[in-house]
């Protein structure tokens, strides 16, 4: 489990920390409070428990700066400047937490040139399957990406090579079991079909056939993504989601289904990390989750002073503070009201 994050002088952040829920963890806030940064930190400090990439490689190949120069992941300013990305994670079955750090200066030129402290041995050595599920779907795009991305230098972060390589993977071993059917099922039922693959392309299987991604509408391809992560294991007790803007290019029918997977994956024992601009969402997570479901809501937003960002943090929807998606809502509501009378309304 992810514990927690702390950033000093890294991307958007002066100074941030943050301490996690083990179940599921919401980002709220507008364009450009580094929500997308956090779930991207999880990530990559998750991942490397597989890669066996150095955390400053993963980082970088995560962010993308420019040239893919390390430096520029620092806050930026003039002259020189140091910072750091700290992540802490409790080990499963023991009692204690262990902690890695990336510190780096705005003139490192690429990973050799930072500094990666703490447990990284024993970091390293216990496995953590992680899956980053980004706002663009890649399966209709996956036949020959992995061999252009391995072969090519091409501009992609690699989120997008690393969730391909997750839906590649073949199913678990065995019977599935209870809970992860009753969820293949719910998601069956919406995308009315079975995801398969042939050389490298994915088809939706139904009663009319198969069907090539490329003519499924990108809302069905994320629940088609969710099946083939349970079905193939990816999301199982101890695994940790990051996801960023599920809500995107899915209709509002849908949500109520992700929220359903995304509570029920929580009480198997997935960690749980997104990142919602959407009203909807936060309703269907409110009526969905109960009083032993462990969920926190977190709120960026920047300082009316300083203008840099800072974080509330709350287990209670209704106590999200700023919540400038209510606020938003709020507003319209109040301008059709002011519109209907005629603009009478002060």
């Amino acid at each position: 489990m992810i514990e927690s994050v702390s950033f000093e002088k890294f991307t958007a952040f002066e100074k941030l920390d943050l301490n996690f829920s083990p179940g599921i963890n919401i980002f709220v806030g507008e364009n450009g409070t580094g929500k997308t940064h956090i779930l991207k930190t999880v990530y990559a400090a998750c991942d490397i428990t597989k890669s066996q990439k150095s955390f400053a490689e993963k980082i970088t190949k995560v962010f993308l700066p420019s040239n893919e120069q390390t430096g520029r992941l620092i806050k930026r300013a003039s002259g020189s400047s140091q910072g750091y990305v700290e992540v802490k994670r409790r080990l499963k079955d023991q009692d204690k937490s262990i902690s890695l750090r990336l510190t780096l200066s705005n003139h490192a030129k690429n990973p050799e040139k930072t500094t990666v402290s703490g447990a990284y041995k024993q970091w390293t050595e216990r496995p953590l399957d992680s899956v980053y599920i980004p706002v663009k779907d890649m399966m209709a795009n996956a036949p020959g990406f992995r061999s252009l991305y391995n072969l090519r230098h091409i501009h992609f972060e690699e989120v997008y090579a690393d969730i391909i390589d997750r839906a590649y993977l073949s199913p678990l071993k065995g019977p599935t079991d209870v809970s992860r059917k009753k969820l293949l099922d719910i998601l069956q039922g919406s995308i009315e079909g079975k995801v398969i693959i042939k050389k490298e392309e994915f088809f939706l299987k139904n009663q009319q056939g198969e069907l090539e991604f490329t003519l499924v509408a990108e809302g069905l391809r994320k629940l088609a993504l969710l099946w083939v992560l349970i079905q193939n294991g990816t999301l199982t007790n101890g695994s940790v989601l990051c996801w960023d803007e599920p809500e995107t290019n899915l209709n509002p029918r849908l949500m109520r289904t992700v929220v359903e997977i995304l509570v029920e994956l929580q009480r198997m024992g997935v960690q749980i990390f997104l990142s919602t601009h959407d009203y909807v969402i936060l309703k269907e997570f409110e009526l969905h989750t109960q009083e032993n479901d462990q969920i926190i809501y977190y709120s960026l937003h920047r300082n009316k002073i300083t203008r840099e960002i800072e974080v509330n943090s709350t287990s209670n929807y209704l106590e999200i503070a700023p919540n400038a998606i209510d606020e938003t809502f709020a507003d319209l509501v109040d301008r059709e009201i002011q519109r209907s009378m005629g603009g009478k309304m002060r």
